[in-house]
């Protein structure tokens, strides 16, 4: 028997994908010994205003365009094919089905970390997966802010790495293209292509 696969998950709106997305995809690789991770577009993120998103179809173009020639990247269109919220106790419980061969990997910032607890079925969810958490903040998150039952505060925080700044956000992007500025090295130069080609996000601010 060899050993299991081991998978990254990187779930979000990708609204559009940019550089920090593809950063810390690499910094999970790098740190877990990865052997491929998956970047799945939501359909209508349960946390979010779905107001400014775009198409399903357009963000999962852009994803494909960005990670295109990195054979440790794959497009999953999972939660676009499945409709509706997009719940992450569902799609790994999906993906644990499809994967039964794989080790699951799910790849989060800080910011969620502490948000973890307000989750769908969040207890559920962390019995499917192993969290990787690559934070921004320098100073140590304290079990209590997490809000879960122990032992998961400990267990979760056992998996916090300090990552590679890149402040840089999908609203961010949003606003440079419709205030007319350059969003290059922000983004894959083929997303940049993508989004100029196809006039996306020229109405938002």
């Amino acid at each position: 028997m060899g050993s299991r696969n081991k998978l990254g998950i990187l779930g979000g709106s990708f609204n559009p994908i940019h550089s920090g997305h593809l950063i810390l995809a690499q910094s999970a690789l790098e740190t877990y010994e990865l052997d491929q991770v998956l970047f799945i577009p939501c359909d209508r993120p349960p946390h979010k205003d779905p107001g400014m998103l775009l198409p399903g179809k357009v963000r999962m173009e852009m994803v494909e365009a960005a990670i295109e020639g990195d054979p440790r990247f794959e497009s999953c269109s999972l939660e676009l094919d499945r409709g509706g919220v997009s719940y992450a106790v569902d799609t790994l419980t999906e993906l644990a089905d499809l994967y039964p061969e794989s080790d699951l990997y799910f790849i989060i910032g800080d910011d969620t970390l502490v948000e973890l607890h307000l989750w769908h079925r969040i207890y559920d969810l962390l019995s499917l997966c192993t969290f990787v958490t690559f934070a921004r903040r320098q100073d140590m998150i304290r079990p209590e802010e997490l809000h879960l039952d122990a032992p998961w505060p400990e267990r979760l925080l056992g998996n916090v790495t300090l990552g590679r700044r890149f402040d840089v956000s999908s609203s961010d992007i949003r606003h440079r293209v419709a205030e007319g500025m350059s969003i290059r090295y922000l983004v894959p130069d083929a997303v940049d292509m993508y989004i100029a080609e196809h006039h996306l996000y020229l109405g938002d601010s």
